[in-house]
């Protein structure tokens, strides 16, 4: 699942496969562009603040059949580039310090997107329920950015900057 992720070892983890990322891309006066997936897989190194997720690009869901075709085939193009990759650390981690309370931290890491690799420096909200841990992201990403191409012909209805959540909900 993860390639070159053994940082962890089974007792230390924590895992999911049901994260959720939900991207917008929507303009106003146009057709809504956003798209869902909630198979997301991640793991944590609570030891490290290692950090790493994986999403199968067909994974997105639209509410338009039509726009969810275009965007595997034509932008992300996924049969090419089948998943999204981050890899990185969350800065300051301390699993001792997590509680119920949310904590803002920053994770620093490589995304891979669209065969590009970016690093990028995210806002990382971080907080504990019980025994899962509660990891929040908010960020902007710019198709260009990863060689995405938005034809002229629709390029008015696609924001420029994509509004990207995601949220993680880990168990040992």
């Amino acid at each position: 699942m993860f390639a070159g992720v053994s940082f962890l070892s089974a007792q230390e983890k924590y895992i999911t496969k049901a994260g959720e990322i939900l991207f917008e891309a929507s303009v106003p006066s146009f057709e809504e562009v956003k798209a869902r997936n909630n198979g997301v897989s991640a793991i944590l190194n609570p030891e490290t603040g290692e950090f790493a997720a994986l999403a199968l690009i067909k994974g997105f869901r639209f509410k338009v059949a039509l726009m969810e075709e275009h965007f595997n085939e034509n932008y992300i193009e996924s049969s090419k580039y089948p998943k999204a990759t981050f890899k990185g650390i969350i800065k300051e981690f301390n699993i001792s310090e997590i509680s119920e309370v949310k904590k803002e931290l920053k994770v620093i890491g490589v995304l891979n997107l669209h065969g590009v690799n970016k690093e990028l420096e995210l806002p990382l909200t971080v907080s504990q329920e019980n025994d899962t841990l509660l990891l929040q992201l908010s960020f902007i990403l710019k198709p260009e950015e990863f060689d995405i191409k938005i034809p002229k012909i629709v390029s008015s209805k696609i924001a420029e900057e994509v509004k990207v959540t995601a949220d993680f909900s880990l168990k040992q």
